[in-house]
């Protein structure tokens, strides 16, 4: 008997009703009705977007199980959204949408020597001298390799991370380090490494952090007088994922007492991976021999994306997102927002968000008036390295000269200049601007930004160069 939408359904239906409630049964399930069956595809419709994003996030496990039982392992589960009269008059607008197939990451069970750790960490016995710990991966499993898109801008660093992610620890890419700017993916692309290792190697105990979370529950440790169990802990980690590594950055303690755990690691074959904003090289106030580490791996950067690899990247969320939209606009977003992909995908969702709430056709009109909008209000992050280059470029400078001990009146302010608009620009504190300009302390740069204020109330030129140095910096 050939299979219909209908007959598999119905016999997927069977299975779940037996591993459910009856109430939730009703509820999620009933109201679902089958529409097409291709090869090995089952496209079944759904009242609303809520109903999907529920039985993506509650059912998805017990749906991939009845749908390969039906159709085998390489079945494929998508939904239509029938939503009411979306515009005006017109039929009920539909949306398509793929099944992501994830489930959210389990925890993973750690047996760690008893002695090591403070008994008042929770302790599910298994057998004296030994404790398990439950340990959460803190990965997002929806940043996978799948919607990592590969283009020229990104090709090294993805590679080397599905290298890393087929055999974690065994290759000459550790510590993988990933740099870039900001919005360019550093973060998807380690949790996505993160995630494949947990689907290949299960046993194996992966964790992502921050380094501004890793470096407060130090500050914890060394308050609660338990610096070794912090140690002790980490060193039981297969896989340590450290997110913008250069927070790290002016941070001894921190910085020592990660020298020892990552020396630990390498040393026992356990894989590190880290992101940062900037190479290696140009780290500011990190030590010099977790530098020389950061280095004895691969620094793989990710750069802006190319314009067609942008198009791919717009594609790929519009279908995520189940929308169709005409090529034209796809291709006029991609070719005016260029500088990173968290501003692509800002720009589209703000397009599909106009569309929808004001109930209005995509069209390029929209599109136009969307991305114009978009790029205006997109405030670029200015670091306070390419203040530095901005300011050491306009008073015909090099680096070195800026950051200097000198006291030349052109060179101070020039220095001080520097400090005014890394005060103007960025969240870092005063004491940060000044260890970065020439190792100053707060003091130095509060003087320097009342400085600047006075000279540009009462000198017309030290006013231009303010204005010209303003304008490089907000183009």
């Amino acid at each position: 008997m050939n299979k219909t939408a209908q007959s598999v359904w119905e016999n997927c239906l069977s299975f779940i009703k037996d591993n459910i409630q009856d109430q939730a049964y009703k509820t999620w399930f009933e109201p679902i009705k089958s529409v097409e069956l291709t090869d090995n595809a089952l496209y079944i419709q759904v009242p609303s977007k809520f109903f999907y994003e529920w039985l993506e996030e509650h059912y998805v496990k017990l749906l991939k199980v009845a749908l390969t039982k039906e159709l085998g392992k390489n079945a494929k589960l998508l939904y239509k959204i029938r939503m009411e009269n979306t515009y005006g008059n017109k039929q009920p607008f539909t949306e398509q949408l793929p099944s992501a197939n994830r489930v959210p990451m389990k925890p993973q069970e750690v047996d760690a020597p008893f002695k090591n750790l403070n008994p008042e960490l929770k302790n599910p016995f298994v057998i004296p001298g030994i404790r398990n710990l439950k340990i959460e991966s803190q990965l997002n499993a929806n940043y996978s390799f799948d919607n990592f898109l590969e283009g020229d801008s990104n090709r090294l660093a993805r590679s080397a991370g599905m290298a890393v992610a087929n055999k974690p620890g065994g290759t000459s890419f550790n510590p993988l380090l990933i740099f870039g700017g900001v919005g360019l993916g550093k973060t998807h692309l380690a949790h996505a490494i993160g995630v494949e290792i947990k689907d290949k190697y299960p046993e194996k105990t992966v964790l992502y952090i921050s380094a501004e979370i890793f470096t407060q529950q130090y500050i914890d440790s060394v308050k609660k007088n338990n610096r070794n169990d912090f140690i002790h802990f980490y060193q039981l980690i297969d896989v340590l994922i450290i997110d913008d590594v250069q927070f790290l950055s002016g941070k001894s303690g921190t910085q020592d007492v990660f020298f020892h755990i990552f020396n630990y690691l390498h040393q026992n074959g356990k894989q590190v991976i880290l992101t940062s904003d900037k190479a290696p090289v140009d780290m500011q106030d990190i030590e010099q021999r977790l530098l020389s580490r950061f280095k004895w791996g691969l620094s793989a950067e990710l750069h802006q994306p190319d314009y067609e690899t942008r198009i791919s990247i717009l594609k790929n969320i519009l279908y995520r997102d189940g929308v169709q939209i005409p090529e034209e606009i796809i291709e006029y977003v991609a070719r005016n927002i260029k500088s990173n992909v968290r501003e692509l995908e800002g720009a589209i969702i703000s397009l599909i968000a106009q569309s929808s709430f004001n109930k209005k056709e995509v069209t390029l009109e929209l599109a136009k008036s969307v991305v114009e909008k978009f790029v205006k209000n997109v405030k670029r992050e200015i670091s306070i390295d390419y203040i530095q280059k901005i300011v050491s470029d306009y008073f015909q400078l090099d680096l070195e000269t800026l950051q200097s001990k000198t006291r030349k009146r052109h060179v101070v302010q020039a220095r001080q200049l520097a400090m005014f608009f890394a005060k103007k620009f960025t969240k870092a504190s005063l004491a940060n601007i000044g260890s970065q300009i020439g190792d100053r302390d707060h003091a130095t740069v509060l003087h320097a930004c009342k400085t600047v204020d006075n000279l540009v109330a009462t000198d017309k030129q030290f006013k231009k160069f303010v204005e010209d140095i303003n304008k490089k910096l907000t183009l």
